[in-house]
């Protein structure tokens, strides 16, 4: 029997991620939508002939209307998170909502509880879990190949265009409108460490800034907007025109460049980089989340690891080294080197050899993190989702502490005391 879907936000996450993972899988089908912007809408409308009916600009449509599918993908804006989740799990929706939960621990609480309250399926958009990479690392540390785990140092290697792109120019640059960097992008990161390593953090301290994407770094010569600017072409990497103009001309309008206008030609492309957000010198944005920070955890079993999220990197990946007693595992998401203490010798795994049948954004993660939703639902065995709600607040709350400690010059964090789970549940 086929399962069915709600999409609240249909644009680059819900839409063209999860949305397009559902768009060849036979037994499920998206028979309803809710998205302001109208291209995106009517996009969603061609792609899964979703009828008139069931064809909404705003959720707040939905408060009136009967429950029309079985789960709901919302997708909204980080802030926009908490009032429909809630309003649709009690009227009884599964629900595939992403990340962050929402953009302050209560309202995160508050949608775990009401999981509960409403016995739906809530599965967290902590993507990275689902990746065969990532997996891959997990079953090599469950069976002991580096032996005991001692430390962890793992790096959330941003790319200085992504950043600028997303942190500087785009939706994520001011946390009163989004949420902190550490939320934003790397709840991803605290939940692999958490996945990972099995255990729960029990201190942190953390430290970072917005150190370059500032006024007073500007060059002499630079303009306002990239078009106008001398130094476009040759004097800034962050420059509008490398970004993402150089891409049109070659015919690329996927993501990046999908983000600034609906309208995939070259003149298109110049329109907004003329009139919108996208076009603005990085130097001139009003962005204020951190581009550096460097997190130190403990876990429970003496365990220590490390976290650095940067904007400074050519390339955008996450790179991970665990050290063990018998041997180090060290990738970087393409490849794996496992050296062996007791032999000596280093064995490497490339992923294109074991991506097994999952594809798509995030490493094969956007996609397998719906097929796992989806097979939770064919089974109603919530247990065997490969996250469960409470692990995701988990995550959640180490990212939560490591801003605080973050804003108090790195004060330590005790989890324990900054958020007892079994007492506050």
């Amino acid at each position: 029997m086929k399962k069915t879907f709600l999409l609240v936000g249909a644009g680059s996450r819900g839409l063209l991620s999860y949305g397009k993972c559902l768009e060849d899988i036979p037994d499920a089908d998206v028979v309803a939508v809710a998205e302001p912007r109208e291209w995106y809408r009517k996009e969603a409308v061609r792609r899964h002939q979703i009828p008139e009916e069931n064809v909404f600009t705003s959720w707040k449509e939905l408060e009136d209307v009967p429950k029309l599918a079985d789960a709901v993908i919302i997708a909204t804006q980080d802030s926009d998170h908490i009032t429909p989740a809630i309003m649709l799990m009690k009227k009884g929706y599964h629900v595939l909502l992403e990340k962050p939960m929402a953009t302050t621990l209560e309202d995160c609480l508050q949608i775990y509880k009401q999981s509960v309250e409403s016995d739906v399926i809530l599965s967290v958009c902590h993507v990275l879990r689902y990746t065969p990479y990532f997996r891959k690392i997990k079953s090599l540390l469950n069976e002991g190949v580096i032996g005991q785990v001692i430390s962890v140092d793992h790096q959330e290697r941003v790319a200085y265009w992504h950043h600028a792109h997303s942190y500087v120019r785009g939706n994520w640059r001011k946390e009163s409108e989004s949420s902190p960097m550490i939320l934003a992008k790397s709840c991803h990161d605290m939940d692999i460490l958490l996945y990972l390593l099995g255990n729960e953090c029990e201190s942190l301290s953390s430290y970072g800034a917005l150190h370059h994407f500032r006024a007073e770094n500007k060059p002499k010569d630079a303009a306002s907007r990239c078009l106008d600017c001398t130094l476009a072409d040759e004097g800034c990497p962050y420059s509008a025109k490398k970004i993402y103009l150089s891409r049109a001309e070659q015919g690329e309008f996927e993501w990046p460049v999908d983000i600034l206008t609906t309208d995939h030609s070259v003149d298109g492309v110049i329109r907004a980089l003329k009139e919108g957000p996208y076009g603005r010198c990085v130097y001139e944005c009003d962005n204020d989340v951190v581009d550096n920070q460097v997190v130190a955890l403990k876990f429970k079993g003496g365990i220590e690891a490390t976290f650095t999220m940067t904007a400074f990197t050519a390339d955008c990946a996450r790179q991970t080294e665990i050290f063990g007693s018998l041997g180090t595992l060290k990738g970087n998401t393409e490849k794996l080197e496992v050296c062996s203490f007791l032999t000596g010798e280093t064995t490497q795994i490339d992923f294109a050899e074991h991506s097994n049948d999952v594809s798509g954004g995030h490493l094969g993660g956007d996609r397998g993190i719906v097929v796992d939703f989806l097979e939770t639902l064919r089974t109603k065995k919530p247990e065997q989702v490969r996250e469960s709600a409470l692990d995701a607040l988990r995550s959640h709350v180490m990212a939560f502490a490591a801003e605080q400690s973050r804003k108090e010059n790195g004060q330590a964090q005790e989890l324990a005391s900054y958020f007892n789970l079994e007492n506050t549940l």
